[in-house]
């Protein structure tokens, strides 16, 4: 069986239980002689999604319990296999989604890390630096690298803890791992959104003949 996610800088596939991914460039050229079950959250490849044969989407076998207007078929996905938690996604975005008892209560956005590094060096080149990620949060910063550091993963970290109340949390994505090492009992699973598209074809299995 062969997935695919595609997002808005890359594609990444599940092979199986081989995981690997291609620039959006790579992608444009990707072609395939079995079916390919993906999601998409990139509206520029809509109309290309439609030429390439052997592609079934998804998203509209996703029956997901909310109210949320608008809310991303990446985090549908993320979301999917949790009944109880606080999922994590941290990307280009990271997306931060409660569910209780298998029905999403809501969530936020927040931009990714390498947006807010980004954001500094527009301020002054001075703040142009690379981020300390081997920073400690329970000391107030004495340099200027770690008050910039200290001002992401601090920031990021008391949004995520006051959205927790005590739930387990899931953290996925490129930069999942890393934000994961700040929370004592996080969950890091890199797969989370495949294991939701796979959960849907079992729920649909029409779909792979």
């Amino acid at each position: 069986m062969l997935l695919c996610d595609i997002g808005n800088s890359s594609a990444s596939f599940l092979d199986d239980n081989k995981y690997h991914s291609l620039s959006l460039d790579e992608f444009v050229n990707f072609q395939s002689e079995k079916k390919v079950f993906y999601i998409s959250v990139n509206d520029r490849l809509k109309e290309l999604m439609k030429q390439k044969a052997h592609f079934v989407n998804l998203e509209p076998y996703f029956k997901f319990d909310t109210i949320y207007k608008g809310l991303g078929i990446d985090r549908i996905a993320a979301c999917y296999t949790i009944e109880d938690g606080v999922v994590v996604d941290v990307g280009s975005a990271i997306s931060v989604d409660i569910m209780s008892n298998r029905m999403h209560l809501g969530g936020f956005i927040l931009p990714g890390i390498a947006s807010y590094r980004k954001a500094y060096a527009e301020i002054s080149p001075r703040l142009k630096c690379e981020l300390n990620t081997q920073l400690r949060l329970d000391a107030f910063p004495q340099r200027t690298i770690d008050a910039l550091s200290y001002g992401v993963f601090k920031g990021i970290c008391l949004l995520i803890e006051n959205a927790t109340h005590q739930q387990k949390l899931y953290f996925t994505g490129g930069d999942g791992q890393f934000l994961a090492n700040f929370f004592e009992k996080a969950i890091y699973d890199k797969l989370l959104v495949f294991r939701g598209m796979k959960k849907v074809i079992e729920e649909n299995p029409q779909l792979l003949h």
